[in-house]
């Protein structure tokens, strides 16, 4: 089996997986965002203004990026479905490719988790 190919069962699973833990980091991300206007609203000079802006702007990107995951995790589940409805039979035997959304989401998960703690250390400073 190459390293991009697995079962059609399988990969919906892991589908279903990326997809609750987009809706998990969404979450996380609006607290992260409240978090950061907390301490915009707490102190105004300009060195804590351009951090606060700075994950602003992390959490833009963040966003966008979870939008894009969503969006080609649901493209790849509807051709696993087109395929399933094209011939049902043994269709949990056979194996497909599967786009680089693994890698993907890894990266994705570090950045976020590394700007997570970022900002976590950031607040702990004047929260």
């Amino acid at each position: 089996m190459k390293a991009n190919e697995m079962k059609m069962p399988e990969l919906h699973k892991l589908h279903n997986e990326w997809i609750s833990k987009l809706n998990f980091y969404k979450d996380e991300l609006t607290s992260l965002q409240k978090r950061n206007e907390e301490i915009a609203s707490k102190y105004n000079t300009t060195d804590v203004m351009a951090q606060v802006e700075h994950f602003q702007n992390q959490f833009i990107i963040q966003h966008n990026e979870m939008d894009i995951l969503t969006h080609d995790i649901k493209i790849e589940e509807q051709e696993l479905q087109e395929n399933f409805n094209d011939n049902p039979t043994a269709w949990d035997h056979r194996k497909t490719e599967h786009g680089n959304i693994q890698d993907r989401m890894d990266a994705f998960e570090k950045i976020f988790n590394d700007m997570h703690a970022e900002l976590k250390a950031f607040a702990a400073k004047y929260l």
